[in-house]
């Protein structure tokens, strides 16, 4: 999946995750929500976050390659304890919202052909029972349907 797909999932996914959970400032939320979509692409030097921290970049891909660690389950939990032990409790909403937009990019990831590691260290990639090719018709329809989410709720969030 491209990088604004992954942002405008992480995004949606956020905020429909903090309507459903009651959770307060729902915008940012999305926000942080968006921010963690990118996280997982730290792995390729040519993703929006690789090109803003290349020598972690570099040195996560030299580590691991792409779409494996930070593709995975063992990403995600270490992820959820380091945050859950170090974020103020009225602040766990935000921290909620980056880890759905880091699980949203898992999400995604895992609809294209490569798939992920989800299980890393083990290599077998994982893929959804349908597959999308990035850049096609499909994913573009996907970021519209995403983007078309975050549309309606701000507009009723902000009475539009």
């Amino acid at each position: 999946m491209q990088g604004k797909t992954h942002i405008v999932g992480g995004a949606a996914a956020a905020i429909l995750a903090a309507q459903l959970m009651d959770m307060p400032d729902a915008p940012i939320v999305g926000v942080t929500g968006a921010l963690g979509a990118i996280i997982p692409d730290i792995c390729h030097g040519g993703s929006k976050i690789g090109r803003r921290l290349p020598l972690l970049s570099k040195i996560t891909n030299l580590l691991f390659g792409h779409r494996t660690f930070t593709h995975s389950l063992l990403f995600l939990l270490i992820v959820c304890c380091i945050g859950f032990y170090n974020v103020s409790p009225e602040r766990l909403h935000l921290f909620k919202g980056f880890v759905i937009g880091i699980g949203s990019h898992l999400l995604l990831d895992a609809a294209t052909k490569n798939g992920i590691a989800f299980f890393y260290p083990l290599k077998r990639k994982i893929r959804l029972p349908f597959t999308i090719s990035t850049g096609s018709v499909i994913e573009y329809l996907i970021f519209s349907a995403l983007t078309i989410i975050i549309v309606c709720y701000g507009w009723k969030y902000f009475g539009l």
